[in-house]
């Protein structure tokens, strides 16, 4: 099977992430996966793998589940320490026709109680640390069962103890049935439970599937973004669909992630936004650790432009480039543009990209009080396509709020230009008074302050603009520099220092501007 077959396929048949692994080594069974990190689930599997033993593992794990009770139409809610295992494992699940449920290992006990509940006393698989952190919650009335994948406890299923278990053949859902349920970022309360069927899924990997053709050869791709995510899905589907040598990342620390790529000098690069923050300091490490970048992307969140300027010089390839594409679990790829080595440092950091070829999303911007859309006067971001979420889990009615005819309300505020370009300018939830955009300035600023780490404009008790600022080291900020680098933004307060670790973030990393706006309040108030 050659991967453009599989990938047409996918396009009929929808995306089955429980014959992936399959598909895949039927295209090439000595593709290489490589991880930074043991699996918890398989101790003795190594780091070094090759699809075909892949595949063999989520066999496997799909047989113990089922010799765990697990069946076709049952709900796992995998709930464990980061790895990679959580998407081998969320593949089992798939084989045998359960409906994954992906949670977020950052997220605490209560909104894991949330999530349970309204899935409807789902199969949780969990690990020993995991299940010892949701000690204090009934998981017997929570939950139909609760198998362990690593460090047993009493009263768990283990699944290390039914290794040898007889192998079941793969169950297909249909192709508009819920096959993975993942969730929201969170930035604005409890999580939402976005569901995706094999359709939306195979249709979501159209526009990506192009971009990934600037790989000429079949050089390595590297992938750090949370194994929990839908993103995880599309970006394991096509790295391996192409036969890409695969690098998954999970550790974040520089010094660690430069090894790793010295050592297997990937083509491509996808990560979040914020790690290629954290690891803008590599761009002057003279062994080059980015050297063998032709392509870095990022699909999350904005990235500043001076983030992007930074990587790409430090790319020794002809022609590196960094696409990023806007989008959101609710709707996958909307738009995208590609930003050049020459050119990032003065790119506007607002402009998202533009509508893709045929087969992607369309995108409008819709009035909200009846006058044309514009910089000055700006809309609501909407989008249409097959490729949207099916619904909310638990929660039709809210789904249903959001969703017009085709047309899903992204909650983003913008404009597109008269060439075309749309500029997402702010959460909606997020938008103050006399404030453009706070991203804007955020770009603005992160661009002339370099010492900055961060920088999060929030709307204050009294609606002012209130920066939070953050710096390497936790250094003091010298004032000049900051009023000099302000002096566009006369509607911006005194700024604010804080520790960027006391920032709060989402599973993704972004952060949540109302439950920091709601902390600073409360600060304030004392």
């Amino acid at each position: 099977m050659k991967g453009s077959t599989a990938y047409s396929s996918i396009q009929k048949r929808g995306l089955h992430i429980g014959l992936l692994p399959e598909m895949a080594a039927a295209v090439n069974p000595s593709t290489p996966i490589v991880l930074d990190h043991d699996l918890d689930v398989l101790p003795d599997a190594g780091r070094r793998l090759t699809v075909a033993q892949y595949a063999e593992h989520v066999a496997d794990l799909a047989a113990r589940l089922w010799a765990a009770g697990v069946r076709p139409d049952d709900h796992v809610a995998i709930y464990k320490t980061p790895g990679a295992d959580h998407w081998m494992l969320a593949a089992a699940v798939s084989r045998i026709g359960g409906v994954v449920v992906n949670l977020s290992p950052a997220l605490d006990p209560a909104t894991v109680a949330v999530l349970l509940e309204r899935v409807g006393r789902p199969t949780l698989l969990t690990d020993g640390t995991k299940f010892d952190l949701l000690a204090d919650l009934p998981l017997t009335d929570l939950t139909t069962r609760v198998i362990t994948s690593a460090f047993d406890r009493p009263g768990a299923i283990s699944l290390a103890d039914l290794a040898g278990a007889p192998r079941v053949k793969p169950v297909v859902r249909p192709i508009d049935e819920a096959a993975v349920i993942t969730h929201t970022s969170g930035t604005t309360g409890i999580p939402k439970l976005v569901v995706h069927t094999p359709r939306t899924q195979g249709i979501r990997l159209v526009p990506q599937w192009r971009l990934l053709s600037l790989l000429r050869k079949k050089e390595t791709v590297a992938i750090h973004v949370p194994f929990v995510h839908s993103r995880m899905v599309a970006a394991m589907s096509l790295a391996l669909l192409k036969e890409y040598p695969v690098l998954l990342m999970r550790e974040t620390d520089p010094a660690v992630v430069a090894e790793h790529l010295l050592t297997h000098r990937p083509a491509l690069i996808e990560a979040l936004p914020n790690s290629l923050m954290d690891w803008e300091g590599l761009t002057e490490d003279p062994r080059a650790p980015f050297g063998s970048v032709k392509v870095f992307s990022s699909t999350f969140d904005a990235i500043h432009p001076g983030t992007m300027s930074k990587l790409l010089k430090a790319s020794d390839r002809r022609g590196a480039l960094f696409f990023q594409i806007y989008g959101q679990s609710e709707v996958g790829p909307a738009v995208g543009r590609a930003y050049f080595r020459r050119s990032a440092h003065k790119a506007n950091g607002r402009c998202v990209g533009w509508q893709m070829p045929l087969g992607a999303a369309k995108v409008r911007v819709v009035s909200r009080d009846g006058e044309r859309p514009t910089e000055q006067n700006p809309g609501r971001i909407e989008v249409a396509w097959p490729g949207l979420a099916k619904t909310y889990h638990g929660e039709q009615e809210r789904y249903d709020d959001n969703r017009k005819g085709e047309w899903w309300g992204t909650g983003d505020i913008g404009y597109f230009t008269r060439f075309g370009c749309l500029h997402m300018l702010d959460r909606e939830v997020d938008m103050i008074p006399g404030v453009k955009s706070s991203l804007e300035i955020e770009d603005v600023v992160l661009g002339k302050l370099h010492e900055l780490s961060e920088l999060v404009v929030v709307q204050g008790p009294d609606s002012e603009a209130i920066p939070v600022i953050c710096t390497h080291d936790d250094k003091p900020l010298d004032p000049a520099r900051w009023r000099e680098a302000v002096s566009a933004f006369p509607q911006l307060s005194d700024p604010i220092q804080i520790p960027e670790a006391e920032l709060p973030r989402t599973a993704t990393l972004k952060v949540q501007r109302l439950a920091l706006a709601e902390r600073l309040k409360a600060q304030l108030d004392r």
